[in-house]
């Protein structure tokens, strides 16, 4: 029996070489075949050495495409920038004009009798040789040249009505007045707007721009033009400059002066001179202007503007203001005097008019007349504000609105300081039987445009 029950042992209990893993074991034994399997993993990879060749390759490829974009972007960018500046273009800015300097008041009268009087130094006058006179005209040629780049020439486009097609053109003297931001703004004489609905501004560079009017008062003559400025390039704006306003209350007879633009009936006209006089004035309705009257030669019908020794604008010539007699010297409206009705019309605001026109009741001539002191009308313009509202030749103005009229420059100041459409209480006296009696009126305000 133990035989057998040792062979149905080693039936049962497998051989050495065939006996079952543990499962600690069989772990062990998958590890070191994963490791002997996949040893060659640990063998560490070297990166191929870049060379300088290499380096340079790269570089001039980032180039190119940088190179690329930035020419491509340059291309939307000219393609867009019209559209741009069409859509997303600035608001206009306020145009102010500055004031002129004030002159220096008189001491009071205690102070001038302290004053000790000083004997006048003896005035030398140098001889005129011919090179200083030619150091004094290359002077004047230099500011002259200067201000020639606030300059243009407005041209009106008219049509033939039989062959439709472009007339000679007509034009005027145009003086940069102001920049908005949004446009270059060209004040001119209001001729050019007679018969036209297009223009065309005419820089010192000899480059044409489309110009759409802004503004025009056809009482005084004065008409803005607008130009886009997105229309001017950039080389012209090396000869384009905002001009310099002046006070021309200061200028004297016998300042030197310079005149540019179509005094002689054709463009580019430079003309040297002196102020002649400055006792004479030009009427129109509500108001009156100084004149500067020159020597300078003009054409019938001449336009320009008128500068002084530092390039600065006091006045703008026009044909006509002193009459006819005295047509063949240029004669310019002191701009001192227009500062005002300008800037409304640069700032694209209608001026205010009622269509009066009359002369001041000074003290004097009030007590030697026996009348009412303030602006004695002299004519009334037909169918104007004033004569709707029965204002008639021969009253005395002397308050319109809340402000006191005293003569032509208060009167001027208080027309200007309406608005058009307002209806404005205006008090004066008529003469009746017995004597100047009070008379109301409401003047319902308009404009010459």
């Amino acid at each position: 029996m133990f035989p057998a029950m040792c062979l149905m042992r080693r039936i049962v209990e497998p051989e050495d070489g065939m006996r079952e893993q543990k499962p600690d074991e069989q772990k062990g034994t998958d590890d070191y075949t994963q490791k002997e399997s996949f040893s060659f993993l640990q063998e560490t990879i070297k990166p191929k050495p870049v060379t300088r060749g290499q380096i340079m390759l790269q570089l001039v490829k980032m180039a190119m495409y940088g190179l690329i974009i930035g020419t491509a972007a340059c291309c939307g960018f000219y393609a867009v920038q019209p559209w741009a500046k069409e859509t997303f273009h600035e608001e206009a800015q306020e145009v102010t004009l500055p004031a002129d300097d004030e002159e220096e008041a008189e001491p009071p009268a205690e102070e001038q009798e302290e004053e000790v009087v000083q004997p006048e130094p003896e005035v030398i006058i140098p001889d005129l040789t011919a090179d200083s006179y030619r150091e004094i005209m290359q002077d004047m040629y230099g500011i002259a040249k200067e201000a020639d780049r606030c300059v243009a020439s407005v041209r009106a486009l008219k049509k033939d009505e039989t062959q439709n097609e472009p007339a000679a053109h007509s034009g005027t003297t145009g003086l940069v007045a102001a920049d908005n931001g949004q446009e270059l703004l060209i004040l001119a004489d209001s001729s050019v707007c007679e018969d036209s609905e297009q223009w065309t501004v005419i820089f010192s560079d000899h480059t044409e721009h489309p110009a759409s009017l802004v503004k025009q008062d056809g009482n005084r003559g004065l008409a803005v033009f607008g130009v886009d400025r997105a229309s001017i390039e950039a080389n012209t704006w090396n000869y384009v400059h905002v001009a310099e306003l002046g006070n021309s209350n200061i200028t004297a007879r016998g300042d030197l002066v310079i005149a540019l633009g179509q005094m002689f009936g054709y463009e580019s006209g430079l003309g040297y001179g002196i102020i002649s006089s400055k006792d004479w004035s030009y009427q129109y309705a509500d108001g009156q202007c100084g004149v500067i009257a020159t020597d300078i030669a003009a054409a019938p019908g001449g336009s320009g503007v008128l500068f002084n020794q530092k390039g600065q604008v006091i006045g703008l010539v026009k044909s006509g203001i002193l009459g006819e007699a005295v047509s063949a010297s240029a004669s310019a409206l002191a701009v001192s005097d227009m500062k005002q009705v300008m800037e409304m019309l640069l700032n694209g605001e209608s001026v205010p008019y009622m269509g009066i026109s009359g002369t001041s009741v000074t003290e004097e001539l009030s007590e030697a007349q026996k009348m009412p002191k303030g602006l004695y009308v002299t004519n009334v313009q037909v169918d104007s504000p004033g004569m709707k509202a029965g204002i008639q030749n021969g009253d005395v103005i002397q308050q319109v609105g809340e402000d006191t009229v005293s003569g032509n420059v208060s009167y001027e100041k208080a027309v200007l300081g309406c608005k058009p459409g307002e209806a404005v209480k205006v008090k004066g006296q008529r003469l009746g039987n017995g004597g100047y009696v009070d008379v109301d009126f409401t003047v319902t305000m308009g404009s010459m445009e």
